[in-house]
């Protein structure tokens, strides 16, 4: 795969381990004829180490043999995560070292994961890339500022912290992009 291709999410080989890509960032030199530098960082799946990599948008890294398993979520039991295969009804603990930051984004008996399977043994997860999650602190809402683009911060059900219009209230359902963290929209409220 080549790197201009790089998605957050994607798993790459990075010295014959598999890699998951957190964070794909475009540097465009102002020099003329300079090419177009990809700073990425990918963390490994077996070690839980991170690596950055500076790379040219032509260069290529090689997919690893892995397969993937649609799982559920279902509760957090000390330092695991337990999850289900929603074929089998097999369930399976996740040390979260191996979640990462992606516990941020799990909520009790959430569907549309993946567990990745390399070698018979869960490597990760792959989250949907959208996710609702509730809002359970931010500042009061401020009268007339409906459509502004300023924002305050705001923690959700699950603590992670996030940008939102002034107008968001606590209790509000909010949609949050899970490759970059960002504020997607508005879905309703929980009352």
């Amino acid at each position: 795969m080549l790197v201009k291709q790089f998605a957050s999410g994607g798993v790459i080989t990075v010295n014959g381990a598999p890699h998951i890509i957190e964070s794909v960032e475009k540097h465009t030199p102002s020099a003329r004829g300079a090419a177009t530098i990809y700073k990425v960082r990918c963390r490994n799946l077996l070690t839980q180490m991170k690596t950055d990599l500076s790379c040219k948008g032509e260069d290529s890294y090689d997919e690893p043999d892995f397969r993937q398993q649609e799982v559920q979520y279902l509760y957090k039991e000390g330092n695991d995560y337990v999850f289900m295969d929603v074929e089998s009804f097999e369930q399976f603990p996740l040390a979260a070292e191996i979640i990462g930051d992606d516990k941020y984004y799990l909520v009790e008996d959430m569907e549309g994961i993946s567990a990745l399977i390399l070698e018979d043994r869960i490597v990760g997860i792959r989250l949907p890339d959208v996710v609702e999650l509730e809002l359970v602190e931010c500042d009061p809402a401020i009268k007339g500022q409906s459509a502004t683009n300023r924002g305050k911060s705001a923690k959700t059900q699950t603590g992670l912290e996030i940008q939102v219009p002034e107008y968001m209230e606590q209790g509000e359902i909010v949609r949050i992009d899970t490759r970059t963290g960002k504020f997607l929209g508005r879905v309703g409220t929980k009352f």
